[in-house]
């Protein structure tokens, strides 16, 4: 008996092409490698500025545009995540390929709006570990993510209940112009996570879509994710695929639990563009493997025991931020930086995932096995705050030292959380045998997720 594929072979042969990479694109690379293509084809594509970071860098965009009236509309942006540059080498892959091949033009029948980098700031930021080496505490050390309030996919107004924002910045108002003035049929906003497998996002249930979604990572050695979802509001539609939807879901969790809302943040662009009846696809992939990412057995561990593990490694991480926060709180030079507002956001964001960690221990619903693939998940949850919230609160006092700022409190605080940040570095060596991921496979995976998407879209995936 034979099994379907649902991979078709043009889409194969679209994975097919993606080159070898040695290392991640920064800004400049990535403004380059978008100027090139449209010099390449410059009848079929342009480059235009669409805005402006927060810091005076250009937000360009590339347009390819044909004369096809029944064509519908894509936006594509890498970099939401300024930690996560798999999508600058999609985004320039992508805007490669179309250029370049005028059958996938006519299969895809879109009008295409490609940025591949959203929050250049951002992804200065991060500049310290793209070249490598590719192990998790180089990686980490030199970690960057914005705070809530200051990353583009979080900060779309907001106004539900008690939950008001409307604090937008700069570059999620870029994207709520183009949002707005072209009406995307098709958002693909390029993310990726950092250990385990695979795992999407789609606005609404696309069951024809689905299988070819979940199919590509494996044809690419790569696995499916399993484990938990990144928060436990989020609506599971299949295997590996949840629901991208608005912030009020988190919202109504949290006062149905006895919580209030913090304001911090704003809706996303899921939600945004649902005034448009967009399809948004998230695709997450991981840099290193986690073999246990996809497996769904049964442990001899308890599922609350799991959780129980966990709240308590996210409550140690908790006290030890909001010390170093707070002990210092007088004592900054440079106390508003992007990595002190980092910090201070990421102090609450741990702060409360202690707490929710906590509160779903006594949930009797939870009293069960865990798979390994849950097990795995809610340790590495732990690992993974660690190295990148501590990590960035370590850098925010290493560069008040630098500037000059010697006050006892920062001398103190930064010793204190550099020594326990060593002895995390060395745990995470000891507890997790990761093994990087070839980053040819992550940007063929993507990349050919928002590919699919499209034909999906246009009716001609087979």
């Amino acid at each position: 008996m034979t099994t379907h594929d649902p991979v078709p072979p043009w889409l194969s042969d679209e994975a097919a092409m993606v080159p070898e990479y040695d290392h991640f694109a920064g800004v400049d690379e990535l403004a380059a490698g978008l100027r090139s293509i449209a010099d390449d084809h410059p009848d079929l594509a342009r480059v235009e500025r669409v805005g402006t970071s927060r810091q005076g860098e250009p937000l360009l965009c590339l347009i390819i545009e044909e004369d096809r009236p029944d064509a519908a509309e894509a936006l594509v942006f890498g970099l939401p995540h300024p930690n996560e540059p798999i999508g600058g080498l999609t985004a320039l892959h992508l805007a490669r390929r179309l250029t370049e091949d005028a059958e996938l033009r006519d299969r895809l029948n879109h009008r295409w709006r490609i940025i591949a980098c959203i929050d250049p700031d951002g992804l200065r930021l991060n500049q310290g570990w793209l070249k490598g080496p590719f192990t998790r505490e180089h990686y980490a050390r030199h970690f960057y993510r914005p705070a809530g309030h200051d990353q583009v996919e979080w900060t779309y107004p907001l106004n539900y209940r008690d939950a008001y924002f409307d604090a937008a910045i700069p570059e999620t108002q870029a994207l709520m112009r183009l949002i707005d003035q072209h009406r995307p049929d098709l958002i693909c906003s390029l993310h990726n996570s950092e250990l385990g497998g695979v795992y999407y996002y789609l606005s609404r249930p696309e069951p024809a879509l689905h299988p070819i979604l979940q199919a590509v990572p494996e044809r690419l050695g790569l696995v499916l994710d399993r484990g938990e979802p990144e928060a436990p509001h989020i609506v599971r539609f299949d295997d590996g695929i949840y629901r991208a939807g608005s912030i009020r879901s988190a919202y109504d969790r949290r006062i149905a639990g006895g919580g209030s809302w913090p304001n911090t943040s704003g809706d996303s662009t899921a939600s945004y563009a649902a005034r448009y009846g967009s399809l948004i696809l998230i695709s997450e992939l991981p840099y290193w493997t986690d073999p246990s990412a996809a497996d769904a057995t049964e442990t001899a561990t308890g599922y609350d025991d799991a959780l129980a593990a966990q709240a308590a490694g996210l409550a140690e991480l908790a006290e030890l931020m909001n010390d170093g926060v707070s002990s210092t709180a007088d004592a900054l030079i440079a106390g508003d930086a992007p990595l002190w507002r980092a910090a201070r956001s990421f102090t609450r964001t741990v702060t409360r995932s202690a707490a929710d960690a906590e509160q779903r221990v006594a949930d009797p619903a939870n009293r069960r096995p865990a798979t390994a693939a849950e097990a795995g998940s809610l340790a590495a949850n732990v690992h993974q705050f660690r190295l990148r919230f501590a990590g960035i609160l370590r850098r925010a006092l290493a560069g008040e030292l630098a500037v000059g700022n010697v006050r006892r409190s920062v001398r103190l605080a930064h010793d204190r959380i550099s020594a326990r940040y060593e002895e995390w570095l060395a745990e995470d060596r000891a507890a997790l045998p990761y093994e990087l991921i070839e980053f040819r496979r992550l940007v063929a995976t993507q990349y050919t997720a928002t590919v699919a998407a499209a034909a999906h879209l246009a009716d001609r995936l087979s």
